[in-house]
């Protein structure tokens, strides 16, 4: 069987892009990233390309005369390579809706909030401020509205009392790269499947819930 052929686009130091990678190098893997793509030269996350020896190029925003003409440049690349898949892990560009639609259900992100709460940015900070119990990440189908699209995969973690957004985003993150990659098995096997605004994933739920604070004796 043919592996799903994904395409990576970064902005920064690509931890998100490694929990990929690392998955990807399994024997029995079902995916393959065959393109790494940042908008700046100087992300980290190109380092990692080139020690796994993978394909990977920048194509600078700022080089690019519109936001169509930039987009246009990320989608022949892609194409190029026969990326079936487009992972937006930790790419700090908005995307407009002609992008969105020509990769819709192709086209997932990874936010660092349960969507869809606290969008946007700031969402730990934000979580605690609000004096929510849990936090998490979400792997989601994208749409033209930002951070909004049929859910794949969540995690959540509690929100400590001594947080501060620093020790929750380093709680979250640690989750973000068990959901990302969890999200392309589960589509490279096909268990995904998008059915109106939401997805139905073929997977057992798990079952029990969680309580914050636990409650007592």
């Amino acid at each position: 069987m043919a592996r799903l052929k994904v395409g990576v686009l970064i902005s920064g130091s690509g931890t998100n892009l490694q929990a990929l990678i690392d998955d990807c190098a399994r024997a029995e893997a079902e995916s393959e990233i065959v393109l790494v793509l940042s908008n700046q030269a100087d992300a980290f996350g190109l380092t990692r390309a080139e020690r796994a020896d993978l394909p990977h190029r920048v194509i600078d925003h700022r080089e690019h005369s519109s936001r169509a003409a930039f987009e246009q440049a990320l989608s022949q690349a892609l194409e190029a390579s026969g990326v079936e898949l487009v992972c937006l892990a930790g790419f700090m560009r908005v995307l407009t809706a002609e992008f969105v639609e020509r990769w819709r259900d192709r086209l997932i992100n990874i936010h660092p909030s349960l969507l869809p709460a606290f969008k946007g940015l700031d969402t730990h900070a934000r979580a605690i401020e609000a004096g929510v119990r849990f936090a998490g990440c979400t792997v989601h189908f994208v749409r033209p509205e930002v951070d909004n699209g049929p859910i794949i995969v969540q995690a959540a973690v509690p929100v400590l009392p001594d947080d501060t957004a620093e020790t929750l985003a380093a709680r979250v993150l640690r989750e973000e790269h068990r959901c990302l990659p969890l999200a392309v098995r589960l589509i490279a096997q096909g268990r995904v499947s998008v059915v109106g605004a939401r997805c139905v994933i073929d997977a057992e739920a798990p079952g029990g819930a969680l309580v914050n604070p636990a409650p007592g004796p």
